[in-house]
């Protein structure tokens, strides 16, 4: 909510379309997942923690128990330090630290033998703390986690055209691939791990426990029984017929197997059955496609209309079974290497090895992971409900992955789309960040491990055990150096919000640009609504990196949902449902274009409406949901393009990146044509000052803004200070301006002051300005411009550029350098700006060339003169040789200097080894057009 008095009055001029919904919060995929990861509000409630983020991190490490099971370390909560932050967001940006949090665990060391228990607290490492405007501040600099749009633990069929192979891939969060595929010219089913050799497919079920051919027909094939008569209807019935059992018959005391399970029965087969006596036989059911109307639909799907699995008992038969074998079929051992030496070439197989490893493989959580999401996939695309803590493959998973793929081969279900939405993901920050401080607890846990046995019982304490180091160290690699980790685009607040929303395909665990095809990069018709089709980078990243829509939200599982309003019986109600990409998919969509009455229903018979990227025409009645919004398909940037429909799409583009290039200007002005997310987008921003509290302003300067909340204690007032020629990421100028009056009433939210590029709270990126367009014989467009004298003279678009020159003061080999005015081979002209230290004053105007720090650096003292001798001996430490290492104005830069910040280790800041101090000289330059 806005200070009515200051909200700029707009009118509306389009067609009457009311958006269902208000645009929500547009940093919420930053707050909303770094608060998943931290639970900061769980904690400061004392609410009990959910197994997610950090609380996940420690619980899947601990208990940590030795390896000859003396001793344990338990876990029981931790807790963030907030009284042990040292310093605010303004001072870690001046003194080049990180905005962090204290990180302490309270952790059990619990001796077997004794029963003792030793309880400590103990720090873990520092928690960057993220600010209120979605933003890190690592090393003084503000830095944003850009949130990685990957593929999804998933299992997925398609087709290889190149190959000409029908395959399936079982994706994990961790662990092996596992691949099904299906070769056309044999028919026969293989598996493969990690993309090694093929393995039959009937050989790994047997590895798997599926020990004979009857429990593999069970898994895959419906079965009847089939009387025996000696007819020739009946004969006719069972020619051709797959036995799903075996036959046999008695041969003196004992059994003989007669015919094994999966023969195909001929003619004088039936000869031999009718010869033994034998009345019924089990045979498999064919031609088992389920009609809709059928009762018994759901059996049918259990089974598959293929000779696949048939014809790999046939291939068994060729491998594996030799003659004067006393086995007709291999047996799980003689699988079990099979699979051992696909997986461990070279290496001596046992069986018990091959099936320990297998087992680890797929069925243990310490090498096997599909996450929530992966169980959610499987689950939803089989239609069956393990439950989703169960997170590594149950056998059931592998064979419907087999019967799910021999389905889509013969025709009864549809191979997968790998490039919709439905199988591509979010990781933001907070699971970015869970991800990694697993790793580095998986670290902390080795070295706990080994100090357990190589440290004596007796004075052990959980701190010998526990080292914080491979926390701290994987929180600065992935702050510092991790490709989602990047600086802050912060020329103006529309670069901001736009690098806060961005979704990225590259970095760890994703897509290379290089091997990126064009398929992945295009758009799909299931980014509707969640990804925006415009905004993207012209480069070679181009569709890699792209734009979250404006309405768009992140579920649990890391889907891109999108608001979508109710229809029911026809007409639109106000209740707004969010829909994944899978789940849209089932339903017809209208337009929020489409003409409406008084009480929800539609203007005319049939509406346009869309479903699976298919445009049509259907009745109201046939029509489950509708559009939020006209512009939910689209990104903030493209948002703020007015009559953005009549632009062309590449020219859209190009002006959705140049937007974020627009600098602050010294007078920044509202735009006459707005398209109105010029507030909203100032307001997410962060730039704005917002009141916290509903109340009354008492006082306003240009550096503070004083609010006497209402019902607050008496003399109790919110102070909010203004930053004044803030310098930003990319040099531009953060200077806050106040946009209340003394009196004022403003509620809680209400905007009390202006940043860079806004005014009235509005975001305002350039000038209202009279453009004439004047071609010469139709050439020569877009060839030059011409400015007016007014534009100029007025400062229309001037901006301030602040850059900032530091200097480091070292100890050297041979001594310390200094900051001084006495500069050696200067003329006392070039030091007038100076102080008695040699720091140039605020306010002197410099140029290139000009001394900014004086310093001085101790010179290796060439061979001794008995000149030099006695110069030394007069003046002492002065005659002694230094070289001017003073820090200059580079060349092409001249301003104002408006600040200078000087850190030094005897004052307790934190510097870099061997440095003494540092000096930071903030020099600002307007810049008019030219």
């Amino acid at each position: 909510m806005f200070a009515k008095s200051r909200t700029i009055n707009r009118q509306y001029y389009g067609k009457d379309i009311k958006s269902s919904m208000d645009v929500p919060n547009l940093i919420e995929i930053q707050t909303a997942s770094y608060e998943y990861f931290l639970q900061r509000k769980n904690l400061e409630e004392g609410k009990p923690l959910l197994n997610q983020g950090l609380q996940e991190a420690f619980s899947s490490t601990f208990p940590i128990e030795s390896p000859n099971g003396d001793m344990t370390l338990d876990y029981e909560k931790y807790r963030l330090d907030f009284e042990g932050i040292k310093f605010s967001e303004l001072e870690c940006k001046q003194k080049g630290l990180t905005y962090a949090v204290p990180l302490k665990a309270l952790i059990n060391l619990t001796f077997k033998d004794t029963g003792a228990i030793l309880q400590r607290e103990i720090y873990m490492g520092d928690i960057p703390l993220m600010t209120d405007r979605g933003t890190f501040i690592i090393n003084g600099a503000e830095r944003v986690v850009v949130s990685q749009i990957h593929r999804s633990p998933n299992v997925i069929f398609n087709y290889d055209k190149g190959k000409g192979v029908w395959g399936s891939r079982i994706i994990p969060y961790r662990g092996s691939w596992l691949e099904f595929e299906i070769d056309q010219k044999k028919e026969l089913i293989f598996a493969k791990i990690d993309r090694k050799k093929k393995i039959l497919g009937t050989i790994f079920l047997r590895a798997l426990g599926f020990e004979s051919r009857e429990e593999i027909i069970k898994l895959f094939y419906q079965t009847e029984k089939v009387a025996v008569k000696n007819s020739n209807s009946a004969r006719e019935a069972i020619v051709g017929k797959v036995l799903s059992k075996a036959i046999y018959v008695k041969d003196g005391d004992q059994e003989k197997k007669l015919f094994k399970a999966a023969t195909r029965l001929h003619p004088h087969d039936i000869d031999d059955l009718i010869a033994n006596g034998i009345k019924e036989i089990e045979v498999i059911k064919f031609d088992t496609r389920a009609n809709p109307d059928d009762k018994n639909k759901e059996e049918k799907n259990l089974s598959v209309d293929s000779d696949i699995i048939i014809n790999c008992f046939e291939r068994e038969e060729i491998k594996f079974v030799r003659e004067g074998n006393e086995f007709d079929e291999p047996t799980k051992e003689e699988a079990l290497s099979a699979v051992y030496s696909v997986l461990m070439p070279g290496e001596p197989i046992t069986v018990e090895n091959a099936e320990k490893d297998l087992n680890s493989m797929f069925f243990t959580s310490r090498r096997y992971d599909l996450g929530r999401v992966g169980r959610y996939k499987l689950n939803k695309k089989f239609d069956y409900n393990p439950p989703l803590e169960e997170q590594t493959l149950v056998k059931e998973d592998i064979t419907n992955t087999m019967k799910f793929l021999i389905k889509v081969y013969i025709g009864e279900e549809k191979e997968d789309d790998i490039d919709h939405l439905g199988a591509r993901r979010i990781r933001s920050v907070g699971e970015l960040m869970t991800n990694n401080i697993k790793t580095a607890f998986s670290r902390m846990e080795r070295i706990a491990k080994d100090r357990m046995t190589s440290k004596e019982n007796e004075t052990l304490k959980p701190s010998d055990l526990i080292s914080s180091k491979p926390i701290i160290a994987a929180i600065k690699e992935f702050f510092g150096s991790s490709q989602l980790s990047q600086f802050m685009d912060q020329i103006n607040p529309l670069a901001e919000l736009t690098h806060k929303r961005r979704l990225n395909a590259l970095g760890p665990g994703g897509l290379s640009r290089d091997r990126a095809g064009f398929e992945v990069r295009d758009v799909h018709y299931s980014h509707y609504g969640r990804m925006c089709p415009i905004e993207t980078p012209e480069g070679p990243n181009i569709g890699l990196i792209v734009s979250l829509a404006i309405y768009t939200r992140v579920n649990d599982y890391g889907f891109l949902e999108a608001p979508y309003r109710k229809i029911e019986k026809g007409k639109a109600t106000n209740k707004v449902e969010y829909l994944s990409a899978m789940d849209e998919d089932k339903y017809y969509i209208g337009q929020v274009s489409e003409g409406m009455k008084a009480d929800g229903s539609f203007a005319t018979d049939m509406i346009s409406c869309r479903h699976q990227g298919d445009y049509t025409t259907r009745s109201p009645k046939d029509v489950q949901y509708m559009d939020v919004s006209p512009r939910q398909v689209i990104s903030v940037s493209a948002a703020l393009i007015p009559f953005l429909e009549h632009d062309d799409a590449n020219r859209a583009l190009m002006g959705c990146n140049m937007q974020r290039q627009a600098v602050p200007l010294l007078f920044p002005e509202p735009p006459h044509v707005g398209t109105g997310m010029e507030q909203k987008c100032a307001y997410d921003s962060g730039v704005l000052v917002k009141a916290k509290r509903a109340g009354e302003v008492v006082k306003v300067t240009s550096e503070c803004v004083t609010v006497k909340p209402e019902g607050g204690k008496r003399g109790e007032v919110d102070e909010y200070v203004l930053l004044k020629y803030q310098r930003t990421n990319n040099d531009t100028c953060n200077h806050q301006r106040p946009t209340v009056e003394v009196g004022e009433k403003v509620v809680e939210g209400s905007v009390l002051a202006d940043g860079p590029a806004t005014f009235n709270g509005e975001l305002a990126l350039g000038r209202n300005i009279l453009v004439g367009f004047v071609p010469w014989n139709g050439y020569n467009y877009e060839d030059a411009v011409l400015i007016s004298k007014r534009v100029v003279k007025e400062d229309m678009y001037t901006s301030i550029h602040i850059k900032e020159f530091p200097i480091e003061v070292r100890e050297t080999k041979l001594g310390p350098e200094k900051i001084t005015r006495d500069v050696p081979n200067t003329s006392e002209k070039n030091l007038d700006n100076l102080d008695a230290e040699g720091i140039i004053r605020i306010g002197a105007k410099v140029k290139s060339g000009d001394i900014l720090v004086g310093k001085v650096t101790p010179k290796s003292e060439a061979e001794t003169t008995p000149e030099f001798k006695l110069l030394n001996s007069i003046f002492g430490e002065k005659a002694k040789e230094v070289r001017d290492t003073s820090l200059r104005v580079p060349h092409g830069v001249e301003g104002v200097v408006i600040d200078i910040q000087r850190l030094k280790r005897s004052e307790g800041d934190d510097l870099n080894p061997g440095v003494d101090q540092v000096v930071k000289v903030m020099v600002a330059n307007k810049r008019k057009l030219r």
